[in-house]
């Protein structure tokens, strides 16, 4: 599943393309017909992420809701657009650019208030200027749930995912295990403004990277990160492999439905 940075990104590039602009909107797949239909001709007014949720905004009033989940990807193109596949759930195009949306959990038409729902449910957002980094740490002083588990939660954080997580986590020291309530506020603050700053560059790179200067396979003489994800990395998906800092191995565990990657030397509980 993308993490926040990849759907603030995507919002960026819906942006960048349709913003101010009355484009086609069609549904190849028919899942999204009478949606589309309405919007066809509409003005594309604003575009706008919320942790793993994306939203498109037309007439100013009307939203459509995008979820990707596990499945969900965003193609984008120049125009002219190709025939579409039946597999397109939306797509959005112009005289010069399309785009198309398929396998997403979610993509539905909203109102104004039902937006507002959404973000009512979610934590703050580290990517959004309106984020209040006091509410997530007011849930997480006063959980007796790891760490990790919270920082995964979207009622609690919206927008951080597995990387992130694990990533986050052993750049300051703290064991993925330790409940939320022992995290002190300066540790919080420490890991908030990290994650502000991460997922920054992961909006401006399109990718995950998270190792400090001193650490990239260039200054450790080291072979480049080879994976699907892109990005260096210390610990995500390096399971057995030695730790970057301290040699020692990295270890893998289930936890809250995902794969935990961490080195028990470096984060210590």
């Amino acid at each position: 599943m993308p993490e926040g940075h990849t759907i603030h990104r995507l919002a960026q590039d819906y942006a960048e393309r349709f913003r101010g602009t009355t484009p086609r909107v069609t549904s190849p797949q028919g899942k999204f017909s009478d949606a589309a239909d309405l919007l066809n001709g509409a003005g594309l007014t604003a575009t706008e992420a919320h942790g793993k949720h994306l939203f498109l905004g037309f007439r100013a009033t009307e939203w459509v809701h995008i979820h990707l989940g596990l499945f969900g990807k965003v193609t984008f193109g120049d125009a002219p657009a190709p025939p579409p596949t039946d597999t397109v759930r939306l797509r959005i195009a112009t005289d010069t650019a399309y785009v198309d949306l398929r396998g997403p959990t979610t993509c539905a038409l909203i109102t104004g208030p039902e937006k507002q729902a959404v973000h009512d449910r979610l934590g703050p957002d580290p990517l959004r200027a309106d984020a209040d980094p006091n509410a997530a740490y007011r849930r997480i002083s006063r959980s007796r749930t790891t760490i990790a588990a919270l920082l995964m939660d979207q009622k609690v954080i919206a927008g951080v995912g597995n990387v992130y997580r694990a990533e986050v986590l052993f750049r300051h020291g703290i064991d993925p295990y330790r409940a939320g309530r022992d995290v002190t506020r300066a540790e919080w603050d420490a890991l908030w403004a990290d994650l502000v700053e991460l997922m920054r560059e992961g909006v401006r790179n399109n990718r995950i990277d998270t190792v400090r200067p001193e650490h990239t396979p260039e200054a450790m003489g080291r072979p480049p990160r080879v994976d699907d994800h892109g990005g260096e990395v210390y610990v995500y998906r390096r399971a057995e492999r030695p730790c970057h800092i301290c040699g020692g191995e990295i270890r893998t565990a289930g936890l809250a439905a995902r794969n935990l990657f961490w080195c028990p030397t470096c984060q210590q509980p």
